[in-house]
């Protein structure tokens, strides 16, 4: 198979230069000219993929070397680029920035070259004239793989600016294909992890994104872009598909159920049946809305391909499981944002309790941790594990090596996985009697829980990385 998709990745000399706005911005001029828009986000982020979706009409998607492997890049931009007309890819920080100590491994530079896909450089000229040629040829000159093919000048301040910005760079040989002026309706809020999410900020969000095209309409030179990405390279290789992966996967052995660190339960825990759904589907629940906005597309692709019916609800406003529930995946997001809120929701609390005390298999990342505890800065939270959960003035970053330590319904243990960490939060103790991982840097450790069907953790991991995942979990699914 050969993948010949028109591709663009933006990059950037250092985070704050204004990627996600260039990017976001181009995905919705392309779209607003009727293409179809493949969008991709370099790294584990999140939130810039729902930037991205709304722009597009497309599911955001993670290209992450250290988490799937680099021999999954093109893969898995494939299947997110499928029968799309162009596709674009934001960076991550600097281009040759990577996975701490490990050489380019999941820079933007490493994902370009594996694209085969030219890179357009967007550079914060707010504070530099001439100099923005040195800068350019740096790093146009630092890795020869990598084809640093355009320039997109940012935050220009005046049009005598911009014309000593393009007398320099006419020097470079780089040719400069766009010009953005200082634009304050396009900025988007922050706080304490990056972006507020698109769920969180629905209308204001489409505004920005649309100020966002229409900035990037009047500054760049689309038709000149467009040309550039048809010019990237042919990838040969199948696109991932889930349903193949899961069924190559190994059968997975299924766990003795470990109880872990003592929890509270519920004063009364009657049996009720996990109901099939007509057509022999398991039903998973996956948590979404404003406090859960953290996941990966393909987590969702590999559970149906395993056999399940995904069905996604809101803690924050359903207040009972969706029905037939027999798994549960609680994924990142801001859960100390909304504590009140998912507190007060007393009914939803008590069912997720006692799915999880009934053995039902229950997959917990970071915010899904933090709602299982017994409480969160002072709220009460479902009650699941026996831990307290606090906001931190400490943020904890960055990627990590893992072992799972103990059988559970995602894997076996000796499993290794890699994750990512991304929060300000902390959870004491932070391990249970049999614990979810063992964590090598940046220093060893065990952290998480494994209770009975329960594996929670602050360990954000990518499924396509380990497809038996989702098969082990929608397997334990059916024999709960």
């Amino acid at each position: 198979m050969v993948i010949s998709v028109p591709r663009l990745v933006i990059a950037a000399p250092s985070s704050g230069s204004g990627k996600t706005t260039v990017a976001t911005g181009l995905m919705a001029a392309f779209a607003s000219r009727g293409l179809a828009v493949s969008p991709h986000k370099v790294g584990p982020d999140y939130i810039d993929p729902g930037y991205h979706a709304l722009a597009t009409g497309r599911v955001g998607r993670n290209l992450d070397a250290y988490l799937c492997g680099t021999e999954l890049i093109a893969p898995l931009f494939a299947h997110g680029a499928r029968g799309c007309d162009l596709a674009v890819v934001e960076g991550v920080m600097g281009l040759y920035d990577g996975a701490a100590g490990e050489g380019e491994l999941a820079s933007t530079a490493q994902v370009a070259k594996l694209l085969r896909a030219p890179v357009v450089l967007v550079v914060d000229a707010s504070s530099q004239s001439r100099s923005v040629a040195a800068l350019v040829h740096g790093f146009a000159s630092w890795d020869p793989e990598v084809r640093v093919a355009g320039v997109i000048l940012n935050k220009v301040g005046s049009s005598r600016h911009e014309e000593m910005l393009r007398e320099a760079l006419d020097e470079s040989g780089v040719p400069v294909l766009g010009c953005l002026r200082r634009a304050a309706q396009v900025d988007t809020p922050a706080r304490h992890l990056g972006l507020v999410p698109v769920a969180e900020r629905r209308s204001d969000a489409v505004d920005a994104v649309g100020a966002m095209a229409e900035q990037v309409q009047r500054g760049c030179d689309l038709d000149a872009l467009y040309a550039l990405a048809r010019g990237a390279g042919e990838l040969s290789g199948a696109a991932w598909d889930a349903a193949e992966v899961v069924a190559s996967s190994p059968p997975p052995p299924l766990p003795v159920p470990t109880l872990g660190a003592a929890a509270p339960r519920p004063p009364h825990r009657p049996e009720r049946p996990r109901p099939q759904t007509p057509d022999g589907l398991r039903v998973v629940a996956v948590a979404g809305g404003a406090a859960f906005t953290f996941s990966y597309a393909e987590h969702a692709e590999l559970l149906t391909a395993a056999g399940a019916e995904v069905v996604t609800f809101d803690p924050l406003r359903d207040e009972q499981l969706p029905d037939g529930t027999c798994g549960l995946v609680i994924g990142g997001g801001f859960p100390e944002m909304y504590a009140p809120e998912l507190s007060a929701n007393e009914p939803l609390r008590k069912a997720v309790a006692e799915l999880a005390f009934g053995g039902a298999p229950v997959a917990a990342e970071c915010a899904g941790l933090l709602y299982l505890s017994r409480e969160l800065d002072g709220q009460p939270m479902c009650g699941v594990l026996d831990v307290s959960a606090r906001m931190s003035e400490r943020l904890t970053l960055g990627y990590r090596d893992a072992v799972a330590v103990s059988d559970s319904a995602l894997a076996v243990a000796g499993t290794r996985m890699r994750g990512h960490e991304f929060h300000r939060t902390v959870v004491e103790p932070g391990a249970g009697a049999a614990p979810a991982w063992g964590v090598r840097a940046p220093e060893r450790r065990v952290e998480g829980f494994v209770q009975q069907g329960v594996h929670a953790s602050y360990l954000h991991t990518h499924w396509a990385s380990q497809p038996g995942v989702a098969r082990r979990f929608v397997e334990r699914c059916r024999t709960s």
